[in-house]
């Protein structure tokens, strides 16, 4: 094909050019503005910047294409090409100082980026009226140009950003890229001219690509180094990789990848030309984003892993902790790290992100809460909604439609501690859900029942921003909320695909299906003491990646929740083999207990002997306790053969060590037994327990 059109022409460079020319589009406000200084009635110098491959080059070529047909003189300096020195940067561009219908065109300038102040001092001033200087570099200019007054009316900045949706299609489809492939290659890469160029030649040579098409490492590769270039360090990799991988950046992120002092390397972060600021920290540019990502997951899967691992552990925490007014962004970024997941990610699509916002429920809403719940479900359902509004108004949040402030949805999240008749008459939801409870795993002292319903309008069910609303707050609860023993969803009459998807988050629908008036409700239940929430947040990571087996197995673990007495056993049997590992590795508190499952190790065994002797450390220094702790040390963690040897290294009689043994162990059991209930590192007497 070349040939026939080299034959044609008798030279390739004005055919290649033609190419070109017809696979350029979009830029129209940046040649509008280059037409405008071109013919007298615009800027002398127009200074273009944007990441890599955004397409500098190729609007560069289109400029200077635009001046030729004006008849003007082009001259072309690439920063890649000469040396950084105002003698070898004249020598170059030094005609048009001699020329006023010239137009230079300087690209990649920023590999010469050091010669901003000279061009701006001592070079341009010296520019003829009429001639044209177009810079175009990744690097936007210097706040100096706009603080010159001389400056301000010669010279015109142009940041170079993605190409429209239209655009970007229009590219792919002069690349002849099949109808049916375009959508995956534009989910790819967005409106980067470079990302669409290079995958469209991928998905026209590879004939067999279908829907699910996915750029090559060569593609990848290729976008990588034009976007990043080379970078300082491993640690300005690392906080790059970071920022990838999350959702937005701040230092307080950077802390928990890279050790170290990262005020500097957040500095450097923020300067790149793909990285943008927002409210809540920095981000990358979608096509950058995920060719670090694809990047990363390719040249080092542990090395991604770990990283998702310190990443999630500090997005958790935050979620934890963050005041209520930011704990759904808290959440949107905590299940951003699960994007890839198709069952995680299904209804974190991230559209429509604004359209609605959550408000808090106040009195005089109620009524609105009552009209809406019978829209949106039926009579019986509004009356429930009414029941629960007028005695725990505190439960109830509602989201508006941005736009009108038109309320479109309500949730309720109620805490429950034990079953009132009245309310088991009102709600069959409720009586449903306690009936499950007691008949499972009744709460323990201290414990509540979580009930989460939601009422919203037809338009905003399923995967819409209200459901992710209502989603990210019900995880917050679950999250937050240290003495939950069951949480338990109602949904109305939930099809399987929804089924399957709560299933997948560890929430499963219990054989009842309650009724208000017409409609079936599907419970779908979780105990978190089985299974807390750092642990279920685990098994969410894991269980893309797990076979049918090893899912089921997953499923069915830690359904077992000890009761005070089962728990206090097993505390004194793990004392007795302390230094046995088969034997703490088959103990109950191994296999369910909370206090283990959250445990930095992953022996099980390992974390149980951990957890006793902080128990026993604990008490050392408290003085109404160091007879007991004593006893303990003595007995369990100097291995004392005998009780009675115990009391004689001691130097005490029998009934003494014994009495004070027996205080120790139950102190050890009431501590344990209060962490286990409360997920707190206090114990129950307020004491943290002892680091070793």
């Amino acid at each position: 094909m070349l040939s026939g059109t080299t034959k044609k022409s008798g030279l390739l460079g004005p055919q290649l050019q033609t190419a070109r020319e017809a696979a350029f589009v979009g830029r129209k406000e940046e040649l509008t503005a280059f037409g405008s200084a071109l013919y007298g009635g615009g800027s002398s110098v127009l200074f273009v910047h944007g990441p890599g491959g955004i397409g500098k080059s190729a609007l560069m070529r289109r400029l200077a294409g635009e001046a030729a047909v004006a008849g003007r003189s082009v001259i072309t300096v690439d920063g890649r090409t000469i040396e950084a020195s105002p003698e070898a940067f004249e020598a170059e561009a030094g005609p048009v100082l001699r020329d006023r219908r010239a137009v230079l065109m300087v690209d990649t300038f920023e590999r010469i980026q050091g010669l901003e102040g000279w061009l701006r001092e001592r070079f341009l001033p010296r520019l003829p009226l009429g001639a044209l200087v177009v810079v175009a570099g990744r690097i936007p200019p210097d706040a100096a140009w706009r603080a010159d007054p001389a400056w301000a009316g010669a010279v015109t900045v142009l940041p170079l950003r993605e190409l429209a949706s239209e655009e970007a299609r229009a590219l792919v489809d002069t690349r002849g890229v099949a109808v049916d492939l375009q959508e995956p290659l534009l989910a790819f890469a967005g409106g980067h001219p470079l990302a669409l160029s290079l995958a469209a030649a991928v998905a026209v040579k590879d004939r067999q690509a279908s829907q699910r098409w996915r750029p090559n490492q060569d593609v990848v590769a290729t976008l990588l180094d034009q976007l990043v270039g080379e970078v300082p360090s491993l640690a300005h990799r690392q906080v790059l990789e970071a920022c990838a991988h999350a959702y937005t950046t701040t230092e307080d992120l950077l802390r928990a990848v890279v050790p170290g002092d990262v005020g500097p390397l957040f500095s450097w972060l923020r300067q790149l030309p793909f990285i943008e600021p927002c409210r809540l920290g920095l981000y990358p540019h979608d096509v950058a984003r995920e060719v670090l990502e694809t990047d990363l997951r390719w040249r080092d899967p542990q090395g991604h892993a770990a990283m998702h691992q310190r990443i999630r552990a500090f997005l958790t925490d935050s979620v934890r902790t963050v005041p209520d007014t930011d704990v759904l962004p808290a959440v949107g970024s905590l299940f951003f790290l699960s994007r890839d997941n198709p069952m995680t990610s299904g209804p974190y699509h991230w559209r429509g992100h604004g359209e609605v916002h959550e408000d808090v429920f106040r009195p005089e809403d109620l009524d609105t809460l009552v009209r809406l719940a019978g829209v949106a479900e039926s009579e019986e359902s509004a009356a429930v909604a009414a029941f629960w509004a007028a005695r725990r108004p505190e439960a109830f949040r509602l989201y508006r439609r941005t736009e009108t402030g038109e309320p479109v949805a309500f949730d309720a999240w109620l805490r429950l501690e034990e079953p009132r008749e009245h309310e088991l008459a009102a709600d069959p939801i409720a009586a449903a859900a306690w009936a499950h409870v007691r008949t499972t795993a009744p709460l323990r002292a201290g414990e509540h029942l979580a009930i989460s319903r939601y009422w919203a309008l037809p338009g905003y069910r399923d995967n819409s921003p209200v459901m992710d609303l209502i989603q990210w707050r019900m995880i917050a609860h679950c999250l937050r909320d240290g003495r939950m023993a069951w949480s338990c969803l109602a949904v109305r009459g939930p099809d399987e695909s929804r089924s399957s998807y709560l299933r997948h988050y560890d929430m499963h629908d219990i054989a009842e299906r309650p009724r208000l008036g017409a409609d079936t409700y599907g419970m779908f239940v979780h105990d978190w003491r089985a299974v807390p929430a750092h642990a279920w947040l685990e098994r969410l990571d894991r269980l893309p990646a797990a076979g049918p087996q090893e899912h089921a197995d997953m499923q069915r673990a830690g359904l077992a929740v000890l009761s005070q007495e089962e728990f206090a056993q097993a505390v004194r049997a793990a004392l007795r083999h302390l230094f046995q590992p088969g034997a703490l590795a088959a103990s109950p508190l191994a296999q369910h207990s909370r206090l283990i499952t959250g445990h930095s190790s992953s022996d099980p065994a390992e974390a149980l002997r951990d957890l006793l002797e902080q128990a026993i450390e604990s008490l050392r220094d408290e003085p109404r306790a160091s007879k007991p702790h004593r006893a303990l040390d003595m007995t369990f963690l100097r291995d004392a053969p005998t009780q009675e040897v115990a009391a004689e290294r001691l130097d005490l009689p029998f009934t003494t060590y014994r009495r004070h043994l027996t205080a120790g162990i139950e102190r050890i059991c009431a501590d344990l037994w209060h962490r286990e209930l409360h997920g707190s590192r206090t114990t129950a007497h307020g004491q943290e327990p002892a680091r070793k």
